[in-house]
This record gives structure tokens, sequence and C-alpha cells, in this order.
């Protein structure tokens, strides 16, 4: 008897193991100008948190907000008192201002005149990294100048960066993040890439969104059944092509978005919205919004897509499709992160969760 209640109680000390126990990463981004304030931050529950964003000015980077430096400070402070584990990164660049990063990667005095910028802005705020969000090497993201030879050239920038980096005892972190389709492999030589970063964030979201006249799932972490002749792609596959490039899964790190992609003026093809035209794309849509706003009472259907193990939202009479993450979803997600012996998980964007709803999903179990 007493054999069976000790092996019962293993069992259920098992089961109650956190999802990410281990060396395993979580990594938020925290961006300036959403009006969050500091005090709100619950710098515990991260291992990492990436300040969003630092843009290209004459070469080197710069913050651009007036409330930069104090909500760098605060944060700085506040990670001091309450969890000096958690890592602090700036990242430099995002959607919209990484216009210059063709430019500043094209040559070896620009290359090593932005490291030094960027390892001075570093130190200057207490920082214990940098992240660089090129979107995208090589090819098109919202109006960045792009060139056939952005992927070396890439690699070159980490090298030099790297070497700044080094010139310190002090190990600091350099990370990139990465896009999740065929095009951003294609364009980039990763498995050299990775030799210079401490691991890199995969935006494995956004796969169906601003761009796309078709409903869909964007942030899918298994491959859906598409219809329709809707674009094939997932988490899983995003992160395969990541592994064949040559970099090691504890290095990968999966994108987890606090939003939603939301459609409007849906065809009524298909009768759940799902691979359904639309004459509106898929805008982004705060997560906090999608709980509050987006109900039963408001006309709006809970769907779960069993192969693609993600759910959506569908609200027929107005004819609004939307895509989104849930506990339910997240909690597969990590467990998959778990299994395959990934990096962790990193998530854009702290101020879009609702009363730390996501959040607490992730740091609980």
């Amino acid at each position: 008897m007493m054999r069976k209640q000790t092996f019962l109680f293993l069992v259920a000390m098992f089961l109650s193991l956190p999802i990410f126990a281990g060396n395993q990463k979580v990594i938020g981004y925290y961006a300036g100008w959403t009006g969050l304030p500091v005090s709100e931050v619950q710098i515990s529950k991260m291992t990492h948190i990436n300040y969003a964003f630092a843009n290209i000015v004459d070469g080197v980077p710069k913050f651009m907000l007036e409330q930069d430096p104090r909500l760098i400070q605060e944060l700085v402070l506040k990670r001091d008192a309450e969890s000096p584990n958690t890592k602090l990164l700036f990242s430099i660049g995002g959607w919209v201002w990484s216009n210059h990063f063709s430019d500043i990667a094209l040559t070896k005095a620009s290359r090593l005149k932005f490291a030094k910028g960027a390892v001075a802005l570093m130190k200057k705020y207490r920082f214990d990294g940098i992240d660089l969000d090129w979107e995208y090497p090589g090819q098109l993201g919202e109006d960045n100048k792009f060139r056939s030879e952005d992927g070396d050239n890439f690699n070159l920038l980490l090298e030099t960066i790297r070497k700044e980096l080094d010139k310190d005892k002090k190990h600091y972190l350099l990370t990139i993040a990465t896009g999740a389709d065929k095009a951003y492999t294609d364009n980039t030589t990763l498995g050299i890439a990775q030799k210079y970063l401490d691991f890199i964030n995969i935006m494995t979201y956004d796969m169906y969104g601003g761009f796309d006249h078709t409903t869909g799932h964007h942030a899918n972490l298994f491959d859906a059944e598409v219809r329709n002749g809707a674009k094939e792609i997932s988490g899983v596959g995003a992160i395969q092509r990541h592994l064949d490039e040559g970099v090691p899964a504890e290095k990968l790190v999966l994108g987890i978005p606090f939003y939603g992609r939301r459609w409007t003026k849906v065809s009524k093809e298909q009768k759940d919205g799902l691979w359904a035209s639309a004459e509106e794309v898929g805008y982004i849509y705060p997560y906090k919004k999608i709980v509050t706003e987006c109900t039963k009472a408001n006309g709006y259907k809970k769907y779960w897509d069993k192969k693609a193990k993600c759910p959506y939202l569908y609200n027929a009479e107005k004819n609004i499709f939307i895509s989104y993450e849930t506990p339910k979803s997240m909690k597969i997600k990590m467990r998959y992160v778990r299994k395959n012996n990934l990096g962790g998980v990193m998530f854009w964007e702290y101020s879009d969760d609702y009363k730390s709803v996501l959040l607490n999903t992730i740091s609980e179990l």
C-alpha cells in the first residue's frame, strides 16, 4: 500500500511540474509607445525583456521617443529590485524602422560604425544585450531597401557586433527576430548567422494577416487543412526550416502573439468564415479587445481547428473573422517546445494582454 501511495505521489508531482522547467526562456517585448506603465510589468514572469524599438539614424541605433530614456531607466530599476536574473535587451528596427538595415550591413565601415554605436547605446542604458529585428534581409517588408547580398551582409554584421560585444569580459546577448515563411530562410544563411547569436526568436505569427484577402490562421502551430487554394504555413514548418538551415533546437524560440488578426467584409462562401475571401485584410486586434468585445452576446461564435490546434471566431451576421491565441492553444505550443527541446517562447506584445491571462498561462505552467 505504501509503495502504491508513493508511486501515485510521484506521478502527481511529475504532472504538476511546470511546462518550462529547466533552462527554457520566456521572452516578452515591451513597446515604449503603448502607454503601459512600467509599474504594471511583471518582470519576474519573464527571463528576458526586449524593449522596442530603436531606429537607425545616421548609421547607428537611436531611441526616438521622448519617453524612451525614462521608461528604460524604470525597467532597469524595477528589474534590479524585483528580478535581477531577468535580462533586458533593446530591439532595433521592427516593421517600420527596418529601412536602413541593408545600408548599414553593406560595407565593413558601416557595419563597424553600427556595431560600435549599438554597443555604446547598450552600455549607456545598462542593457544586457542587443536584439535585431530586420524585416527583412533580401526582401521587402514595409518600405525597406533590400539587396540580393543582404543575407551574406547580415552574417558579417552579426559577426562584427559579436566581436564588439566580446571585447568586454561580461557576456552580452545578441539575438535576432526571424520570419516564419520560406522566403526568410531563402534569403538568409541562418546556419552561419546562428554562430554569433545566443538565440533566435521566430515570428510564428502574422502568417495570415495584413496582406491577405483570404482569412486564415495567423499563428497556427500545426499545418491546417486549407481550402480554396489558400497558402500552407505553420509554426512547425517554420521551426523545421530553421533546423534544416543548421540552427540548433536549443537556440530556437517560438513566437506567440498577444493579439489576433481581424478580417471584415468576409464573403459567405464558408459557413465558419475560415479560408474565405474578404474585402478588408487581417488587421491587428489586441487580445484584450477580443476578450471584452468579441463575445457570444455580440454575435461571435468560437471555433477550434482540430488539425492546426488553434482557435478562431466568426460573426456571421457582421461578416467578421478573427484568428487569435488562447490559453488552450498556448499550452499546446509550450508542450511542443518542451518536448522538442526548443529554447523557449517569445511573445509580442505585453500591453495586448488582458489581465495577464496569457502571461500567466506561460508562467504558471
